[in-house]
């Protein structure tokens, strides 16, 4: 019986060094890469992680000379929260830091030219991988520079006033710059996501985009990152040119010959990139009444819902404090009720609710976190996906059903709240009971709210599911339905609610040659990487079709 237990406390002891890591052999590796799962401290202090490291491969501490952190990730599936990371040791050796550098980027301002629309995450990398392939961008944003907006929200906060060409969806570094900065995509098959990591931590930001699971710069941050990336576009030659909205195309043979200006100006080229953003209402229009072919493309929509961090921490971590090695818990959450997706969307752990209208007579919402996510509350948007069916009474607009359909819930939302930036709200019980709240509690949305039945602002059917999936929620995350839960409406900004369609090898319009549709805007990207990279990839494609260098 004794020779069994310790045969099977072998085959353990074997199972776990194979499972966890590799043996390391000091006398012939000097670095070695694996796999370990810590506790939240261990994590969060070098020399702890250095004797767990020593203690499992049979090392002295003083052996291991730097311990570099790969990858990191939050399990917190189970009561005793774990950090799963993946580390490089460095034993016997010193660690010498290999600092991210920009690419040489060449002297365009002599070069061909390639007219981009929209200096949003699209736009602004398109631009930058122009330069670097030779080419002289012509950036045309309709807003501002990214310190000249700080001036249009406040106004919005304060005053109401909505800029149609400066808010929260336009300007410099476009809807990302001030909301939140998340930079974890799904759409990791479209291409090189560390790239792009990479060009912002050479823009100024700080190296744990590249560790984290779920990296995050903050609202707080993206400013001085923008700014650089303006910066060395201009220094290299090429051109950003704000306060400038394209309101025409100039097509000849179903062909770009040039783009016209508010201001009349008219600008002659044969390769522009169409890096809009998912607000640009008036381009979609454009396309249309030009009769350039677009689609009507699926989206969600819903509302914004906020709770206190202390509460999402606590159901997340299964705990009553998260304590100092944590950070504020995010959550997502999908469920199908009556056969629709909902889903949490752009959640913000420690993150305030803004203000995102991007014409006077409309609220919208949003949400955004500074770097630290420090703030007392979190928010997410909570979604529903729409159908075209849904959009019957707006077939009139053809391919733009949709827009119309998300306008009108935009404007009656704005209606019944007063007319203001001030948005309908609900506490979350009241909401799903149908019933109007005699109260409600200060929120991070500081243009206010007006307590209203969230069932005047929806379609009874999106109300319905709305109200039946948050009890589903709460079967998920106990305690998440809460009367002390403030619901915004709306969310509805989640996408652009019309593609425009592209040949999928040259990246073309499928009509117009010359015409790129990038990015948010046309309805191939979904956040700041993914619209990085199609930007860059048509302005490739754009470079090589026509044979600009």
């Amino acid at each position: 019986m004794l020779f069994y237990e310790r045969s099977i406390t072998a085959v353990l002891i074997i199972f776990k060094s194979l499972l966890y890591l590799r043996p390391l052999n000091r006398n012939k590796i000097v670095q070695h890469e694996f796999s370990i799962q810590v506790s939240p401290k261990t994590a969060a202090d070098t020399t702890l992680l250095k004797q767990k490291i020593a203690k499992l491969n049979a090392l002295q501490v003083n052996e291991i000379t730097h311990v570099q952190v790969l990858k990191r990730s939050i399990d917190a599936r189970q009561i005793a929260i774990k950090i799963n990371l993946k580390v490089r040791v460095y034993i016997n050796e010193t660690f010498i830091d290999d600092p991210i550098q920009l690419p040489q980027y060449p002297e365009v301002s002599r070069a061909n030219e390639v007219v981009i629309i929209g200096a949003g995450p699209a736009g602004l990398f398109a631009a930058l991988r122009a330069i670097e392939l030779g080419c002289k961008p012509i950036v045309l944003e309709r807003g501002k520079d990214v310190r000249a907006r700080r001036r249009d929200l406040k106004a919005i906060t304060r005053d109401h006033l909505v800029n149609e060409d400066s808010n929260y969806c336009f300007g410099e570094g476009g809807a990302g710059t001030y909301s939140d900065g998340k930079l974890y995509t799904r759409s990791k098959k479209r291409g090189d996501v560390n790239r792009i990591l990479k060009l912002l931590v050479g823009f100024g930001a700080t190296g744990q985009i590249m560790v984290e699971a779920h990296p995050h710069i903050g609202t707080n941050k993206l400013p001085d990152i923008i700014a650089a990336m303006r910066n060395k576009i201009i220094a290299q030659g090429g051109k950003i040119l704000f306060e400038t909205r394209v309101t025409d195309i100039q097509i000849k043979d179903d062909a770009i010959v040039g783009v016209v200006t508010k201001s009349g100006d008219v600008i002659e080229t044969n390769a522009v990139v169409l890096a809009t953003g998912h607000s640009a209402r008036d381009i979609y229009e454009l396309l249309h009444r030009k009769q350039i072919h677009i689609e009507a493309k699926p989206f969600a929509l819903g509302v914004r819902v906020e709770h206190s961090q202390e509460l999402i921490d606590q159901i997340q971590y299964k705990c009553a404090t998260r304590g100092p090695y944590l950070p504020p818990s995010p959550y997502s959450i999908v469920k199908q009720v009556k056969g629709r997706g909902m889903y949490s969307f752009c959640m913000c752990p420690g993150g305030v609710i803004a203000p995102c209208a991007t014409s006077p007579g409309e609220v919208v919402t949003n949400g955004w976190s500074p770097s630290k996510r420090d703030q007392p509350t979190s928010n997410s948007g909570i979604v529903i996906e729409l159908r075209p069916e849904d959009f019957k009474n707006f077939q009139q607009h053809g391919p733009l059903a949709g827009m119309y359909f998300q306008k009108s819930i935009e404007q009656k939302a704005w209606q019944l709240a007063g007319e203001t930036q001030r948005v309908p709200a609900q506490r979350l019980i009241d909401m799903v009971g149908g019933k109007v709240s005699q109260d409600l509690p200060e929120t991070s949305y500081k243009p206010g709210l007006t307590s209203i039945d969230m069932g005047t602002v929806f379609p009874s059917f999106l109300h319905q599911i709305l109200q039946e999936g948050f009890k589903a929620f709460d079967q998920s995350m106990k305690g998440y339905l809460t009367n002390e839960a403030v619901v915004h409406a709306p969310e509805s900004r989640t996408s652009s609610p019309v593609r425009i369609p592209r040949d999928r090898k040259t990246y073309e319009h499928v009509q117009i040659k010359g015409l790129y549709p990038s990015g948010e805007g046309a309805g191939y990207a979904g956040g700041i990487i993914s619209a990085a990279i199609d930007g860059e990839k048509c302005v490739e494609a754009c470079i090589r079709n026509i044979k600009l260098i």
